[in-house]
């Protein structure tokens, strides 16, 4: 297994700028594991591949305004931090541009304008990591998140009007530097219709970092670091998934990232599935045995991805990058504001 395997080339147009309105009118590849068949879709119809019974599993994480600009305290220069993983209190991981002689010490300043009263937030250095990677304390964290902006990905070159179409309907728990993607999907009536048809909805957190981004440059990708990511899995949902998965109900896990926490608390507790809170570095790739997850609905993913990595361990790699092959020709729309694909 290698890296390359899992790479494809994707012309530029059919990457998402923008994202559909309303926003169950995306298309929906419909993937059957068994049969080795590929359906084509619009996403609400997903209601009609749901049963009574069914568990779908949704990521509540809101993504915060993780981009923020400020000046060096010391020169005026200007500066750009994007917040990537908080580590402690008013302390954050994150990407200082331009990173040059910002170093240990370095002092920044944070600025509102005149819609946020001219709130001032202060900033140091405090450490060094791998990457660029800075260690910085700010001042006051609830100001500062009053001063930032929502981050798109790197490969979203168009401005969004609404802030609130970065984020899924449910997100409640903020922390995330990128949106849980497959799930901007859904509209509040759809899951009414959808909890309508019997199926049972639960939530857990994942607050994903901008590293969910990055190919693996290891031509082995066993050899590559995973990005940790915090997550919460609490009591009552473990007790419903060990109940579902007991009396052989599905589970459906609303993207990678719930699939994510969701097989980490089930390879390290014992069965039932016991309750989980911390980082989360599952590796998932083809050859390992999913405990949990009985079938994913994802979005289309970067080429040599550990996401696309993680789909192909589930679906397996030659019918997952045939389903890609179709779903360039058919030009669906890919990446975070693009089409979706649901594994069954």
């Amino acid at each position: 297994m290698k890296t390359s395997d899992f790479d494809y080339y994707l012309p530029s147009e059919l990457i998402a700028q923008t994202p559909i309105e309303p926003r169950d009118q995306s298309q929906l590849m419909v993937l059957d594991r068994s049969r080795g068949s590929i359906e084509h879709h619009q996403f609400f119809e997903i209601v009609d591949y749901l049963r009574a019974g069914d568990v779908l599993v949704f990521n509540d994480s809101r993504v915060i305004p993780a981009r923020i600009r400020g000046k060096k305290a010391d020169t005026g220069g200007k500066i750009e931090l994007l917040l990537l993983r908080q580590m402690d209190t008013a302390v954050w991981e994150a990407l200082v541009k331009p990173g040059k002689r910002v170093d240990i010490g370095t002092r920044l300043e944070i600025t509102g304008d005149s819609t946020t009263g001219g709130v001032k937030v202060w900033a140091e250095i405090t450490g060094l990591g791998e990457g660029g990677v800075k260690v910085v304390r700010f001042s006051d964290e609830k100001r500062l998140l009053q001063l930032g902006r929502v981050p798109l990905p790197p490969y979203i070159h168009t401005p969004l009007a609404d802030a609130e179409r970065y984020q899924t309907v449910y997100a409640r728990a903020p922390g995330s530097a990128a949106a849980p993607t497959a799930g901007l999907h859904f509209t509040p009536q759809l899951l009414e219709q959808i909890k309508g048809k019997g199926v049972q909805l639960l939530f857990v957190t994942l607050h994903i970092g901008l590293d969910t981004f990055r190919p693996v440059r290891e031509e082995d990708p066993r050899k590559h670091l995973i990005h940790k990511e915090y997550g919460i899995l609490t009591p009552e949902v473990a007790n419903e998934l060990s109940r579902a998965k007991k009396e052989g109900r599905r589970i459906i896990c609303a993207g990678t990232t719930t699939v994510r926490i969701i097989e980490q608390a089930a390879q390290s507790q014992a069965t039932p599935l016991e309750p989980f809170e911390g980082w989360v570095n599952l590796l998932a790739l083809p050859g390992y045995q999913f405990h949990m997850v009985d079938a994913m609905l994802t979005n289309f993913h970067l080429p040599r991805s550990t996401l696309l990595m993680l789909v192909a361990a589930f679906a397996g790699r030659e019918f997952i990058m045939r389903a890609y092959e179709e779903a360039i020709a058919r030009k669906y729309r890919f990446y975070s504001f693009g089409d979706a694909m649901f594994i069954t």
